[in-house]
């Protein structure tokens, strides 16, 4: 599913507008007109409603919706937060259709509750049709009063286009929103739709077809948003004479005393992602531990320092065992000492094949970015979470959190890596600056581990042959994909990375059974 910002929505309007011939009035009849269709499908052939209406073109959807509602029968209360005068263009056009009996003006604080709070808690349905995506400030007044009111109704609310509240571009939430049980939008979801915290108050999303004309929309710039949809065509399934060598040959150095975890979790979800063999190379101090925690996985232990973490020691070993492998993971639980961070810079300015680059190994880049552009591989992916990727580009975690995607995209772009910078709504950002928005995952994900399960399962679908932007997009929504099936069976608190990577065979089948797969080449098809 393809995702816009608000300015790319407007310029698509204008042209809808000037260019196909299509006037303003027609489109708002349009989004009124899918509006009301979901409504009924949702809540029923008649009803209560309350249609809650500012003064721009949102407003004027919500005109129109109560227009058509009240032909198929229902019960309509409309209350405009403006006055009659404010309201102009197709919005006082669509105003001017209704019948005077059901519009009502409250455009004073401190009113809303004491003359509407009875109307709105007994409505079957409210209709948010306040504010829309033009919000660039905090929501206050009367408008702030209003959308107190609705999220304490209690009742079912259908917001047009956006909930009130939150912007349209980043998702955050502007002073207060409004909770939609059901968010209708046109043409396009919009990245607030998707982007947290505006994902929480958009409730079911409906991107509705409002006619605008298919060469405007395959022009328009967007981001990819991944779900199932999205990501199934990237599956490759599996021919039926296919052995181990046909899907690839992992090497993972990752380890250091005390951190033998990451470790074996890095290898155990490279194997469970479907990699033929994977190979975990750590210092010979924790190789005994290793073993025991990766049964099919295999180990080759590493010279290392006195305390059990390697360092440019240990290069001349991983360097003999780099032929024979497809893809190589460098990074969990690595440690931070010095001698370490320079063993991981050496691999970076000399490993040619598609490199995984996580935990530590960010670190090691942190203390000199400038290795990346000294690096060997074509396809290096990095795996941040907001607080490395605050050591990659010396910032601050809140300076990363505010703008996403545009950090990712500019960083991907400035080093020429694949980046993914995890988190709520994970973003993936190519060398060529495409964007992708991980639509995955759930909060239980938040614990120790889980970035050293999205290490193999990267490294694995390198390995196996899938393109880098493939194994981004695809490796981070399998990630999440598990996790929320561990969510279905165990609930959001108390899982751990092991219950997900466990759970990674059965996301491959969730997506193979997809019916979107049959026409799939295999493994070995041209």
């Amino acid at each position: 599913m393809k995702v816009i910002t608000v300015h790319t929505m407007q310029e698509i309007d204008k042209r809808a507008i000037k260019e196909c011939g299509i006037p303003g009035l027609q489109l708002m009849e349009n989004a009124g007109r899918r509006c009301v269709e979901e409504i009924i499908a949702e809540f029923g052939l008649t009803g209560r409603v309350v249609i809650m209406a500012g003064r721009g073109n949102n407003g004027g959807d919500g005109y129109a919706i109560a227009r058509l509602l009240i032909q198929k029968g229902w019960n309509v209360t409309v209350i405009i937060l403006v006055e009659r005068e404010q309201i102009s263009g197709d919005a006082a056009v669509n105003l001017e259709r209704l019948p005077g009996s059901v519009v009502n003006y409250c455009t004073g604080e401190g009113k809303l509750s004491a003359l509407y709070m009875e109307v709105i808690f007994e409505a079957d349905v409210i209709v948010d049709a306040l504010i829309g995506t033009g919000l660039s400030s905090n929501v206050s007044g009367v408008y702030l009063e209003a959308v107190d009111l609705i999220n304490a109704s209690g009742r079912p609310v259908v917001s047009v286009d956006i909930p009130s509240g939150v912007h349209g571009t980043n998702g955050r939430v502007l002073g207060d929103a409004v909770r939609a049980y059901m968010t209708v939008t046109f043409a396009f979801a919009k990245l607030g739709h998707v982007l947290y915290p505006g994902a929480e108050h958009t409730g079911r999303l409906v991107v509705a077809d409002i006619g605008i004309p298919p060469e405007v929309m395959e022009s328009a710039a967007g981001y990819d948003f991944l779900d199932e949809a999205a990501v199934c065509p990237m599956l490759n399934r599996r021919g039926r004479q296919a052995h181990k060598g046909t899907f690839g040959h992992c090497l993972v150095i990752a380890g250091s005393t005390g951190k033998s975890g990451a470790a074996a979790l890095s290898a155990n979800s490279a194997v469970r992602a479907g990699s033929g063999m994977v190979t975990l190379a750590a210092a010979e101090k924790i190789h005994n531990i290793l073993e025991i925690k990766t049964t099919e996985a295999m180990t080759v232990p590493l010279p290392y320092s006195g305390n059990g973490h390697l360092t440019n020691d240990a290069f001349p070993a991983i360097e003999k065992l780099i032929p024979g492998k497809d893809a190589v993971a460098i990074g969990p639980g690595l440690g931070r000492l010095p001698g370490t961070y320079a063993l991981v810079q050496h691999l970076v300015e000399t490993i040619t094949l598609p490199l995984v680059i996580d935990a530590d190994g960010l670190n090691a880049l942190a203390e000199d970015i400038t290795i990346l552009q000294r690096k060997k591989s074509g396809q290096v992916i990095l795996t941040p979470h907001p607080g490395e990727m605050s050591r990659l580009l010396g910032t601050s975690i809140p300076d990363v959190e505010a703008i996403r995607i545009s950090v990712a995209q500019e960083f991907a772009t400035k080093y020429g890596v694949f980046l993914i910078l995890k988190g709520a709504r994970t973003i993936i950002a190519s060398p060529a600056g495409t964007v992708a928005i991980n639509g995955s995952g759930n909060p239980g994900m938040a614990t120790g581990g889980m970035g050293d399960v999205l290490t193999g399962i990267i490294v694995s679908l390198l390995g196996q042959g899938y393109t880098a932007w493939d194994a981004c997009r695809l490796g981070v929504f399998l990630h999440g994909l598990a996790a929320d099936m561990v969510v279905e069976e165990k609930g959001e608190i108390g899982i751990n990375a092991s219950d997900v990577l466990e759970k990674l065979p059965y996301a491959y089948t969730r997506l193979s059974n997809n019916t979107m797969l049959p026409n799939l080449k295999k493994f070995g098809e041209l």
